[in-house]
């Protein structure tokens, strides 16, 4: 979460509904794509301010000249233009595993999913997936999709809210969410999944690439997802790479055989250029955003922290911290403070519902947390006929600024899920803020008396070496290593 104030987003995911044209429909579609609109461009254009806010702006390292170049070369074979300067490719500097496209030209990879990444065909791939997406203009089904298959809640970028209903709040939701840059980048279908892997292994061949490569990365993601999930507990989310697009695991075997069946017209991956460019790559969180350890987010500059139970879930995004529990889901921000607390808590609450939502009868309560003056609301809205509550509980600093949890729990519920989060919010010392410390990955050459254990053991973190350096380099518990061979780890 970055240290400015940042305005809370709900913002819709609509899901396509469009029929998966066949392998050779897709094979067809490919030569006969419409090139970038005039409309596209501008809705390209529009959506771009909105991720570059959500996903914590561009990355400004040495990486983004070459993923620039592998990006307009690679999205220069989708047929939407013959021009690669036509393509604007964002590396943007967020640590969660991403990658997406939309209409008019725009193309995004986050520094968490290059970091995944083992080679410049894979980057090629995942770019050219998502480049697909666009060419086969998969938005256009979700852009005509009703109401009815609107989801609302995404609390920072995860999907966590319900269908609106029609009572209370629930129709202020509806009227008062944007579509923006969610309806360009997430929810799409696994028969659109299916076509964008098939043009995309048609974009590596004609680029020149391997075009195992999409596999081999789908692979990766399949490792990440698993290795996310066994570790829920110690309060880390899986990728949203994987929660906005379906079954990484199951999508490796067809991405093998339509490898096999496209064929290839090189089998150039260049691993060494690829490693060249990453190397010294910021990972993981920004100490400046803050950091999750274990259970606990920490912001070492706004001096704050709070902790989630065992089973909760967190995010760490750019504009929020999200939190997943059994009990409901939750944002932790910030938004401008005038020093008033109820006009704090309406407007978070009008974040939600809309500029036009007249939210003056809603009933605040003004209370204290550990000292520090609070306040809370809660607000009954509707999920299709099951009620749900949306509760804000603002913390107001001596420093006036003020922080606040917004959560989405059943109706009924409330706060109380989060309330042992919410009481834990507390204001860190020096010492706690100097456990938060920038990590960066680093390519180092296997020595001849190296294993996967001893590389493992050089990885900055405190559990699951070994796990994290096997999915971190696309190896296998069984995998030999060889004197000379160029691995990645992760050190302070």
């Amino acid at each position: 979460m970055r240290l400015k104030a940042l305005r809370a987003t709900m913002l819709v995911a609509v899901a396509g509904a469009m029929a998966a044209p066949s392998v050779s429909a897709s094979a067809q579609r490919a030569q006969q794509v419409q090139g970038i609109t005039a409309q596209e461009r501008a809705q390209g254009q529009q959506a771009n301010a909105e991720i570059l806010r959500q996903f914590g702006g561009t990355f400004s390292g040495p990486q983004v000249g070459y993923v620039t170049r592998i990006g307009q070369r690679i999205a220069a074979q989708s047929g939407l233009s013959s021009d690669p300067n036509a393509f604007t490719v964002t590396v943007l500097d967020s640590p969660i595993d991403n990658a997406f496209a939309t209409p008019g030209g725009y193309i995004y990879v986050t520094r968490g999913l290059l970091a995944l990444m083992n080679d410049e065909a894979e980057l090629a791939g995942v770019l050219g997936h998502e480049v697909a997406h666009v060419a086969a203009r998969h938005s256009r089904g979700r852009q005509n999709t009703q109401t009815r298959n609107t989801i609302l809640g995404v609390l920072g970028q995860a999907i966590v809210g319900a269908v609106a209903g029609d009572s209370g709040i629930g129709q202020l939701l509806q009227r008062g969410i944007g579509t923006g840059a969610q309806l360009l980048t997430l929810g799409y279908s696994r028969e659109q999944e299916r076509e964008a892997d098939t043009l995309g292994i048609q974009y590596l061949r004609s680029a020149g690439y391997d075009t195992n490569a999409l596999a081999s990365m789908l692979a990766s993601l399949a490792a990440q997802t698993s290795l996310n999930t066994a570790i829920a507990g110690q309060g880390r989310a899986a990728p949203s790479w994987a929660s906005t697009h379906p079954e990484p695991q199951g999508r490796v075997s067809r991405a093998q055989t339509e490898a096999r069946r496209i064929g290839t017209s090189g089998t150039n991956r260049n691993r060494d250029g690829f490693l060249n460019a990453i190397n010294g790559m910021l990972y993981g969180d920004d100490p400046k955003q803050g950091a999750i350890i274990g259970q606990q987010f920490i912001h070492p500059d706004l001096r704050i922290g709070f902790t989630v139970p065992q089973g909760y879930t967190m995010q760490n995004n750019p504009s929020a911290v999200t939190i997943n529990g059994g009990g409901g889901q939750a944002q932790f921000a910030t938004l401008p403070y005038s020093g008033n607390r109820a006009a704090y808590v309406r407007s978070v609450l009008q974040t939600v519902a809309g500029e036009q939502a007249n939210l003056s009868q809603v009933q605040i309560t003004e209370t204290q947390l550990n000292g520090q003056p609070a306040a809370t609301a809660t607000v009954r809205a509707s999920s299709g006929n099951t009620p749900v509550d949306v509760s804000v509980f603002a913390i107001a600093q001596p420093n006036s600024r003020a922080y606040h949890f917004l959560t989405v729990t059943p109706a009924g519920r409330g706060l109380q899920p989060f309330a042992s989060t919410i009481e834990s919010f507390r204001t860190i010392t020096p010492q706690q803020a100097a456990q938060v410390r920038a990590r960066y990955l680093r390519v180092v050459s296997v020595g001849a008396g190296d294993t996967l254990q001893s590389l493992a053991g050089r990885m900055a973190f405190p559990d699951r070496q070994l796990d994290r350096f096997l999915v971190l380099n696309g190896l296998s518990p069984n995998s030999r290593l060889q004197a000379g061979q160029r691995v990645k780890i992760v050190t302070y």
